[in-house]
């Protein structure tokens, strides 16, 4: 049996750890937090910071048999799903510059081109990997990791921890705000990969005109020469569409922290 003076103890570390489910939950998806760069205990700090004000100020209660319960399980299971959906959303927004990375590589020949990314593990084309960099200086430079913990604090406002489920027009909006990712990544893509595959044509007219031209050697040469110098041009547009891209990822995020509305 455990001593009285530790049962406020006990209580107290149950509440902790309730408090950072939210939060923890939200940077597994986010970017930058997401980052194996990023420490587990340094996330753990940042969520518990986080977590401990924001539910003092709601009224909540722990369950009557405490988290070892199916009430308790509920409230559990709802404050990771809310977590995920707000750090899923911001997600979705910081991917449009993986997108338009990709598309450009394409465009100019250099999908072979690949390297490991520092933030998912995963193998992805050099220029999607700088303009990858880029979102996260933007993102870093606006203020993005701050708004996001504002609208982690806003939340608990809508979803008080116990009764966090969204509703599905919250869920729905989410799925369909995850079809403008392609857009806004073919958008930001637009003036480097349009211009590069006018480039493409009339290497094929030439091809067509003079048959003994190597297109090969030429016409890869010629796509790389004028997609690094377009990027140059436009690398202005281009880091506005990717913070537009970002400013909507936080948005869809404040949205679904407010229930939906």
């Amino acid at each position: 049996m455990m001593p009285a003076g530790f049962a406020a103890v006990e209580t107290q570390l149950w509440l902790w750890m309730v408090a950072m489910i939210r939060p923890g939950a939200a940077f597994i998806a986010a970017p930058v937090f997401s980052a194996p760069s990023v420490p587990v205990q340094l996330r753990l700090v940042i969520a518990l910071a986080i977590g401990i004000p924001s539910l003092s100020a709601v009224n909540f209660v722990l369950p009557d048999g405490g988290l070892a319960t199916i009430e308790g399980f509920m409230l559990v299971l709802g404050e990771v799903l809310a977590g995920l959906a707000l750090g899923f959303a911001v997600q979705i927004g910081f991917a449009a510059a993986l997108v338009a990375g990709e598309t450009i590589s394409n465009a100019m020949g250099l999908g072979f081109s690949s390297m490991i990314d520092p933030a998912s593990g995963q193998s992805s084309p050099a220029l999607g990997q700088f303009l990858s960099i880029l979102g996260t200086f933007l993102f870093l430079a606006v203020g993005g990791h701050l708004a996001l913990a504002a609208i982690i604090v806003e939340s608990y406002r809508a979803l008080p921890p116990g009764n966090a489920w969204m509703p599905a027009e919250s869920i729905n909006g989410l799925v369909l705000f995850g079809g403008t990712v392609f857009a806004a990544g073919l958008s930001i893509a637009l003036p480097v990969g349009f211009a590069i595959i006018l480039v493409q044509v009339v290497m094929g007219m030439l091809s067509r005109s003079a048959p003994a031209l190597n297109l090969f050697a030429v016409g890869l040469p010629a796509a790389l020469l004028a997609g690094l110098v377009l990027l140059a041009i436009a690398a202005p547009v281009i880091g506005e569409g990717i913070l537009a891209a970002i400013q909507m990822g936080l948005e869809e995020a404040r949205r679904l922290a407010l229930g939906g509305t």
